[in-house]
């Protein structure tokens, strides 16, 4: 082997964050050809298949879920690298927990309100991983649930509140209703394959099962979103929670129910944590941008875990 190169180690990242090679072509602003040529001469290199694709997309093989983190250390580590000799003009590194979901959205509208500040968008694991990533400067700043007390010279600000939906098959006996409430839900199987213990959203749910009484359920492999779409189309007692602002698509046969929670609506509770000490002007950008979006409130009562974190940026003077 003579060494990876890092624009392929980058566009393998782009493909297994986004799941699309397409997705990944637009990101990285090269064709779709590049990008499996990339990664085809990765693969070579590396002697395994790092991808299986499929009519939906591609998927991480079992070896290319195990490259994928060191993968992004190399890329991390070729960022530092770079910034070391060119201070203050490096982009503005900032996790979010998954690209389809809110957190993403708020990001970007940043870039397009500031499209001179140059991101580099990244999704680690779980709030752990996240705030030692803040803490340690490899990123700075992400977008998480916080729940423990963070670490001396970072800070928090609850910037999102997501509302979270009900999401049925149509031969579900909650299917037709408009709205739900979550005390009604008591009694029917909520499935949830993709939640992880010791990560803060199996922490968020955990505390809305047991606030309401429901049955969770996280029994059984994650084959990932397609899958559990498939399973939850097809059920008749099966259902599992989603975010509002999450990007789904299925087949048109699948027939799936979107439904709004009610009295209250249980919110996802995503805040800002970044380094104090960190004098980077994009962050400084991020944050004025995020102080001046109004924190978004349901139509009825909201209902979060008592330990997310509450506060929020100051007022801004007129």
């Amino acid at each position: 082997m003579t060494g990876v190169d890092l624009k392929a180690v980058r566009t393998f990242v782009a493909v297994a964050d986004t799941g699309q090679f397409q997705e990944a072509s637009a990101v990285l602003g090269i064709t779709q050809q590049a990008v499996s040529k990339r990664i085809a001469a990765l693969e070579k290199e590396l002697g395994v298949r790092l991808f299986t694709r499929t009519a939906r997309g591609a998927r991480p093989t079992i070896d290319g879920q195990a490259f994928l983190p060191h993968a992004r250390e190399l890329l991390l580590a070729e960022e530092r690298a770079t910034a070391s000799v060119r201070p203050g003009r490096r982009a503005l590194r900032v996790d979010v927990v998954g690209a389809r979901l809110g957190p993403a959205g708020l990001l970007r509208d940043f870039h397009r309100a500031h499209p001179e500040t140059a991101l580099d968008v990244v999704t680690l694991f779980d709030a752990d991983t996240a705030v030692a990533a803040v803490r340690a400067g490899t990123i700075d700043a992400t977008f998480r649930a916080v729940g423990t007390r963070l670490p001396e010279g970072l800070r928090a600000a609850r910037v999102f509140d997501e509302p979270v939906q009900l999401l049925t098959g149509p031969r579900h006996p909650l299917a037709g209703a408009r709205s739900v409430t979550p005390a009604q839900l008591a009694g029917h199987r909520i499935w949830m394959p993709g939640l992880v213990a010791g990560t803060e959203w199996a922490a968020y749910y955990a505390a809305l099962a047991a606030e309401f009484g429901l049955t969770i359920d996280s029994v059984g492999p994650d084959f990932g979103s397609e899958a559990l779409l498939d399973t939850v189309a097809d059920s008749a007692s099966l259902a599992t929670l989603v975010a509002e602002d999450i990007r789904l698509v299925w087949p048109q046969g699948h027939d799936l129910r979107r439904i709004p929670l009610t009295d209250p609506t249980p919110v996802y509770p995503h805040s800002l944590v970044w380094d104090a000490a960190n004098t980077h002007p994009g962050l400084a950008a991020l944050r004025a941008h995020l102080a001046e979006r109004p924190l978004a409130r349901p139509s009825s009562r909201a209902w979060t875990p008592a330990w997310a974190v509450r506060g929020a940026f100051p007022a801004r003077r007129p």
